[in-house]
């Protein structure tokens, strides 16, 4: 059974902030739709996805975040709590 994806005005600024920068943070509580938006605007994943909804993600982009960056080069698509 296929969810139903709810229409976000937030879509075209996400679209239009990814055609201007290397990298983009999408930062939100939890369960507000961040993957489901992300997943919704890059289906084919042409850019990579990361979540920072996972411990030890979060603690290695904390932690080294030159590191991070070198390892997720752009053009990739973060979301997260926060960072």
């Amino acid at each position: 059974m296929q969810e139903l994806y709810i229409s976000r005005t937030l879509e075209s600024k996400i679209l239009r902030a990814v055609s201007e920068f290397p990298s983009v943070i999408l930062l939100g509580p939890r369960q507000s739709g961040k993957t489901t938006l992300l997943k919704h605007l890059y289906p084919n994943r042409e850019k990579p996805l990361i979540s920072f909804e996972l411990p030890d993600i979060r603690l290695a982009a904390e932690q080294d975040p030159r590191t991070f960056l070198r390892l997720h080069p752009s053009p990739v698509i973060r979301a997260g709590l926060r960072f």
